[in-house]
């Protein structure tokens, strides 16, 4: 049986960086860590990479789940891949999930090694890894209406007091909604629950 890989193992197992995106909806990820080597994060985003870097394309562009950097048969006219050598990103591999219930979220992770090829069995612990972020990241199914209804009008900008006058119930009831909320998303405040609401298409 294989071992699950931890944050930690991701340092040893790509020790020449790293990028990771929960989660994806219409523009930004719910959570991402981009662990690549600076210089190379900077020339990435100084040139604007992202459009036409053949990784990117393969993670949106395809039912594959994982390949290996150099496997992915897609042009780059940019020397996108050839570029990040000279940054020590010699050799990399890509795994990519989407959801089965949310159309359009996916996450993925993109590493990077400067000794050698990733084998089989790492690419696999790597997709195993996003598999399991990507579902500890999915949005609660358990919010009731009125938790969403409120969560919604916070969204707006609206107070507690407006929203609890708008509902015609009491600012304790709309109190204790946003708590049920939060506790459910996971949330520490209001806003951050209707914004993770929004991001996963909730509200």
């Amino acid at each position: 049986m294989e071992r699950l890989l931890t944050p930690e193992d991701l340092g040893q197992l790509a020790p020449a960086g790293f990028h990771i995106a929960l989660r994806i909806g219409f523009a930004f990820p719910l959570e991402e860590e981009n662990a690549f080597p600076v210089p190379w994060v900077e020339h990435y985003t100084s040139q604007r990479f992202m459009l036409f870097d053949p990784v990117i394309r393969w993670v949106y562009g395809g039912t594959a789940v994982m390949s290996r950097w150099s496997e992915i048969e897609l042009d780059d006219p940019r020397r996108v891949l050839a570029q990040a050598q000279t940054f020590g990103l010699r050799y990399g591999a890509a795994v990519a999930v989407t959801d089965k219930t949310t159309a359009g979220l996916r996450s993925f992770g993109s590493f990077a090694r400067n000794d050698r090829e990733f084998n089989d069995l790492e690419i696999r612990l790597l997709l195993a890894f996003i598999q399991r972020r990507h579902e500890e990241t999915a949005p609660p199914s358990n919010l009731t209406r009125a938790e969403l209804e409120v969560l919604l009008m916070i969204k707006d900008g609206k107070r507690i007091k407006q929203v609890a006058h708008e509902l015609g119930v009491s600012e304790g009831a709309i109190k204790q909604r946003l708590k049920n909320a939060k506790l459910k998303m996971g949330a520490k405040t209001g806003p951050q629950a209707a914004a993770m609401a929004s991001q996963f298409g909730l509200i």
